[in-house]
């Protein structure tokens, strides 16, 4: 790309659709590379820095704001480790969200079709039920029930006075709900995604804490379109600069 047609601060804007402010910003922030003043201190704008700014604003679109900046800083330092191992991360991260959302929404399919425990029909008595009939009633050990609490992933009263603790209908559901997830392989950080759907306003009806599930999943595809369109356009702003074109070969 061209280089040698000199740009007014004023015109770079217009010609990005920017203010004159939002331009210094971008030099002030790392985004664009290094700029020339003239003798009388006014900054000497190219075609090249019009291009970054293009760029800058899909990585900050695709990217989020820090990534973008410490990829396009690193890019301009010649750095193109670094942009890529920031890069490959923000990737990655989106593959850790999918799978994550993956395994929840498995998680409610195995809730929805496998059967519980007989005694799971039972209900807790008025003023609850203590840790050895809810032990009793999911078919584990009490030690069990104390490690999930530990976890954060059962939260039971405590009996004024004595201090003993009590499940109410709820919270011996969850208890069954994660005796069953954890039956059937499914790690902490998993059971405990699940039974913050359970607890949210879509509680009582599973057929929406699914729908929300699936939400996220089509917002995921859409963010990772982004990321993927602004890792291209910074792959051909490295291919254009003649000192790096060598190094995307």
């Amino acid at each position: 790309m061209a280089n040698r047609k000199r740009l007014r601060t004023v015109d770079l804007a217009r010609s990005v659709g920017l203010s004159v402010q939002q331009v210094r910003n971008y030099v002030d922030q790392g985004f664009l590379p290094p700029v020339d003043r003239t003798p009388s201190g006014y900054r000497i704008f190219t075609e090249r820095h019009a291009y970054a700014i293009k760029v800058a604003r899909a990585m900050i679109e695709g990217h989020g704001w820090q990534a973008a900046r410490q990829i396009m800083a690193a890019v301009h330092a010649g750095d193109l480790e670094t942009a890529l191992a920031i890069l490959d991360r923000g990737h990655a991260e989106l593959d850790q969200e999918r799978r994550h959302i993956e395994r929840v929404l498995a998680a409610f399919k195995t809730l929805a079709t496998s059967p519980m425990r007989p005694e799971s029909g039972r209900s807790a008595r008025r003023n609850g039920l203590r840790i050895g009939e809810v032990a009793k009633q999911v078919g584990v050990r009490t030690s069990a029930l104390r490690l999930w609490e530990e976890r954060g992933l059962l939260q039971p009263a405590r009996e004024r006075g004595t201090g003993y603790r009590l499940y109410d209908e709820s919270a011996l559901r969850q208890a069954h709900m994660v005796a069953l997830l954890r039956k059937n392989g499914y790690g902490f950080d998993i059971v405990s995604a699940v039974l913050d759907e359970v607890r949210s306003e879509h509680h009582r009806r599973p057929e929406r804490v699914r729908a929300e599930l699936a939400r996220r999943e089509q917002d995921l595809h859409r963010r990772s379109w982004r990321r993927l369109r602004a890792s291209a356009m910074v792959y051909g702003y490295i291919a254009s600069m003649p000192e790096r074109s060598q190094d995307v070969d």
